[in-house]
C-alpha cells in the first residue's frame, strides 16, 4: 500500500478531526488551565478513542448500531449528559489554580470515553470504514488501516487545539477575562452537542 494510496484517508482523518467539536474543545480548555504536558492523559485517551472507535468501525460494530437504533439513542443520551457535564465545569472555572491539589485534569479514560459516546466521532469513523473499504483486503486490515490514520489525525488536532489554549492562558490577565474565556468554551461544548441530535 504506497502512501498515495492512503493519503486521502488521511486528509480526511485530519480534516474532520481538527474541527471544532467535544474533544477539542476541551483540549483548549485542558490546555489553558493545565498546560500541555498535564493534558497529555487526556490527549492520550482522545487519540485511542478515536482510533479505537476506526477500528471498531471497520471491523463491523456499524451493522449492530444500525440494526439497534435504542443502543444509538443510549449512546446519544449518555454522550450528551457527558458533555453537558463538563460544560458546566469548563463555564464555570475561575483562572487557572495550578497549585490546587483539586485541580485535576481529564483523564485517559475520560478522553477515551469522550469519544466513544460522540456520536460525530461515530459519524466520522462510520463513513471513513464506507468510503475507504476498498484500500484494505477484508475488516482486519481495514481496522488497522483506520485506527492508525484516525489515531494519527486526533493527535495532531488535540495537540494543536491544547497548545492553543496554553498561548491564550498565557494572553488572558484577569480573573474577568478567564470567566469570559471558560464561560465562551463551556458554551462552545454545550453547542457541541446540537448537530449529534439534528
Amino acid at each position: 500500500m504506497s502512501p498515495e494510496t492512503v493519503s486521502p484517508l488521511v486528509l480526511f482523518a485530519l480534516v474532520s478531526s481538527v474541527t471544532p467539536g467535544g474533544a477539542t474543545t476541551l483540549a483548549t480548555a485542558s490546555g489553558a488551565h493545565f498546560g500541555f504536558r498535564r493534558s497529555i492523559p487526556l490527549m492520550g485517551g482522545i487519540a485511542a478513542g478515536l482510533a479505537s472507535m476506526a477500528a471498531a468501525a471497520a471491523a463491523g460494530l456499524a451493522g449492530v448500531l444500525e440494526a439497534m437504533p435504542s443502543l444509538q439513542l443510549v449512546m446519544k443520551g449518555a454522550g450528551s449528559a457527558y458533555l453537558l457535564w463538563l460544560a458546566w465545569k469548563v463555564g464555570r472555572a475561575g483562572p487557572p489554580r495550578l497549585d490546587a491539589e483539586l485541580a485535576q485534569p481529564t483523564s485517559f479514560v475520560g478522553g477515551v470515553w469522550l469519544l466513544w459516546v460522540n456520536p460525530k466521532a461515530w459519524a466520522m469513523t462510520l463513513g471513513a470504514a464506507a468510503s475507504f473499504a476498498a484500500l484494505a483486503s477484508g475488516p482486519a486490515q481495514l481496522s488497522v488501516l483506520l485506527a492508525f490514520a484516525f489515531g494519527f489525525a486526533a493527535t495532531v488536532s488535540v495537540s494543536l487545539w491544547c497548545t492553543a489554549g496554553t498561548v491564550m492562558a498565557r494572553l488572558i490577565r484577569t480573573e474577568a477575562q478567564w470567566r469570559a474565556v471558560n464561560m465562551m468554551l463551556g458554551v462552545s461544548l454545550a453547542l457541541s452537542i446540537v448537530p449529534m441530535w439534528l
